[in-house]
C-alpha cells in the first residue's frame, strides 16, 4: 500500500461502513461485496477502475486497511479528483468522507454466509506456496565481543523486503507466535547451540542445517492460511529496526491468543460435526502413518545424497592415484621386458586426474541436488507433519486435561457443598465456597469453549496437512529429474573420456587374448 493509513486516525463512518459491510467471521471484505458497494457511488467507470487498482486484494478479499484506502479514493474521486495513492498521501491525516448513504442501509450488499461453511477451508497446494517464498542466508561475519553469534539476512518475497535476524530473534518469535497460535499447527525451531569458531566441517554443517531449518519454518509459517496475514508475521518479516523483540512481545500483548480475537471462538461447537472426536483420531492415525513413510524416505534420500557426495570424493582420489602413477619418472629396470609398455602407459596416466576431478565434481553436484531439491522438500513436509503432532499433543495435554481437571476440581467444591449444607457452618465460609463455585463455574465455560476451539482449528489444520500432500509429486518429480540430470551429465564426461585412453587398450597392452 502505497499511502499507508493509520488505523487510529479513521474517521467513524470509515468503521461503520467496514462493520457493515465485513466478513461475519473476519475482518476482511469480500471482494465481490465490494464490487457492489463501488456500484452505488455514481461514479464513472474510468474511476472505477482507477480506485480497483490501486487497491490491494489477497484470494477475493481486502483486509481492513484495504478497504479503508478504497474509502478514502472513492470520496476523492467523488470530489471531481483522479483517485491515486500520491494523491491520498496530501490527505493521510483528514480522511475525507466517501458519500454512500446510511452505513446501517449497506449490510444488503453483504453476501449472506449462510452456504458458507467456516470449518471448511478452499486450499490447494499452489495458493499456499504462492503466498510467499521466504530466503534465508547466513552472514558470514559474526557479532558479539565475548558471545559470538551468528547472523541471518531474512528475505520474503512477498513483502519485497530484506531484513537481519539473529537466533534470538527467532526464538521469540517462535514463543509470540505459539502463545498466539496455541491451537494452530506452529512449527518447531531447530535447536539453539553456543557457537565455537568456525574451523571444523562439523560446525560449518551444523550453522548449514540450522539455516535450512530457519528456513522452512519460516515458509511454513508465512504460507500458513491464518498466521500469512497476521501482525506477529509481518513485523518479524519487515521491521527493520533492532529492537525486534520488543516490538514482537508488544504486538502479542495488543492481540492476544487467537481465541480472544476469533470472532467465531465462542461458537465453535455449532459448526463442529457431531462425530468430531472419531474424525480427530481417524486423522490422526493416517497422519502418523504418513509422518513414518515420510520419514523413511527422507532418510533414504539422505543416503542417497551422501553416496553421491562419497562417489565425488572417491573419483577425485581414483584420478590423483592414476596421477600419481604416471608422474613417476624413474627409469624402468633392466630386468623388465624390452616390450613392457610401461612407459607409454604412464604418460597416458598422468593426464587422467583432470578428467577424474570433472566427473567428481559432477557427482558432488548431483548431491547438493538431491539436498536441495529432493532431501530438503521431504524435511519440509514432515516438519510440518511433526507439528501437527505436536498440536495433536498440545490439545490433549493442555486445553482438554485442563477442562477435564476443572471439572474435577468442580465436582470436590460441590461435594464440600453439600456436606456444608448437611453439617452446620459458618455463614462466611458457606457463602466464600459458593463464590469459588460460581467463579469455578465460568472457568469451566470457558474452558468449554476454548476446548470446543481447539477442535475446530484441529479440523482445519487437519485440512491443511491434506493440502499439502499433493507436495508429494513435486518432491518425486524433483527426484526423477536430478537423477536424468545427474546420469546425463556423468555420461557425458564418460563418453569424452573413453577415446582419451585408446593408447592405454592398443594392442591389448601387451596381453593376449584369453
Amino acid at each position: 500500500m502505497s499511502a499507508e493509513i493509520n488505523e487510529g486516525s479513521v474517521p467513524s463512518y470509515y468503521r461503520d461502513v467496514h462493520e457493515a459491510i465485513r466478513c461475519r467471521t473476519d475482518e476482511r471484505v469480500q471482494l465481490q461485496v465490494f464490487q457492489r458497494l463501488l456500484l452505488r457511488t455514481d461514479l464513472s467507470e474510468a474511476a472505477l477502475n482507477q480506485i480497483v487498482k490501486h487497491v490491494d486484494s489477497v484470494d477475493g478479499f481486502l483486509s481492513k486497511l484495504s478497504f479503508y484506502k478504497a474509502l478514502a479514493l472513492i470520496a476523492l474521486a467523488q470530489q471531481g479528483k483522479t483517485p491515486s495513492p500520491k494523491l491520498l498521501e496530501n490527505c493521510i491525516l483528514e480522511l475525507p468522507k466517501p458519500h454512500l448513504g446510511e452505513p446501517k442501509d449497506l449490510s444488503s450488499l453483504r453476501m449472506q454466509p449462510v452456504q458458507e461453511n467456516v470449518l471448511t477451508l478452499s486450499l490447494t497446494l499452489d495458493k499456499i506456496l504462492a503466498r510467499d517464498t521466504v530466503q534465508v542466508e547466513l552472514i558470514p561475519e559474526k557479532k558479539g565481543l565475548f558471545l559470538k553469534h551468528v547472523e541471518y539476512q531474512v528475505t520474503s518475497q512477498h513483502y519485497k523486503i530484506s531484513v537481519y535476524r539473529r537466533y534470538t530473534d527467532f526464538d521469540v518469535f517462535h514463543e509470540v507466535l505459539l502463545q498466539r497460535f496455541a491451537y494452530r499447527v506452529v512449527p518447531a525451531l531447530p535447536p539453539k547451540r553456543m557457537l565455537k569458531v568456525l574451523t571444523n566441517v562439523s560446525e560449518r554443517e551444523f550453522i548449514e542445517g540450522r539455516r535450512r531449518a530457519l528456513c522452512r519454518f519460516l515458509n511454513l509459517v508465512a504460507r500458513h492460511p491464518f498466521f500469512s496475514e497476521d501482525e506477529l508475521v509481518k513485523t518479524f518479516l519487515t521491521f527493520s529496526g533492532s529492537d525486534v523483540q520488543i516490538k514482537l512481545r508488544d504486538s502479542y500483548k495488543r492481540t492476544r491468543d487467537e481465541f480472544m480475537t476469533n470472532r467465531i471462538a465462542t461458537q465453535s461447537k455449532e459448526y463442529l460435526p457431531s462425530d468430531i472426536q472419531a474424525q480427530f483420531s481417524t486423522s490422526r492415525e493416517m497422519i502418523r502413518n504418513i509422518h513414518n513413510s515420510f520419514q523413511k524416505l527422507r532418510d533414504r534420500a539422505e543416503k542417497m545424497a551422501e553416496r553421491s557426495k562419497e562417489n565425488a570424493t572417491d573419483l577425485l582420489m581414483f584420478g590423483r592415484e592414476l596421477s600419481t602413477l604416471g608422474s613417476d619418472s624413474s627409469s624402468l629396470p633392466s630386468m623388465a621386458s624390452s616390450q613392457s609398455t610401461w612407459g607409454t602407459l604412464r604418460q597416458a596416466l598422468k593426464s587422467l586426474s583432470v578428467e577424474f576431478a570433472v566427473l567428481s565434481d559432477k557427482a558432488a553436484q548431483q548431491g547438493r541436488r538431491e539436498e536441495d531439491d529432493v532431501v530438503e522438500k521431504l524435511n519440509l513436509f514432515l516438519d510440518l507433519l511433526q507439528s501437527y503432532r505436536d498440536l495433536c499433543e498440545r490439545h490433549e495435554k493442555g486445553v482438554l486435561h485442563e477442562h477435564q481437571r476443572a471439572l474435577h476440581k468442580y465436582g470436590v467444591m460441590k461435594r464440600q457443598m453439600m456436606s456444608a449444607t448437611v453439617q452446620p457452618k459458618e455463614q462466611a465460609s458457606v457463602e466464600q465456597l459458593e463464590s469459588r463455585i460460581i467463579q469455578q463455574e465460568n472457568a469451566i465455560q470457558t474452558m468449554e469453549l476454548r476446548n470446543y476451539f481447539s477442535l475446530f482449528c484441529l479440523h482445519q489444520e487437519t485440512q491443511l496437512i491434506f493440502a499439502y500432500l499433493p507436495i508429494t509429486s513435486h518432491i518425486l518429480g524433483s527426484f526423477v529429474n536430478s537423477q536424468v540430470q545427474g546420469h546425463r551429465e556423468m555420461g557425458e564426461v564418460w563418453n569424452e573420456l573413453q577415446p582419451k585412453l585408446s593408447c592405454l587398450f592398443a594392442e591389448n597392452n601387451g596381453l593376449k587374448s584369453i
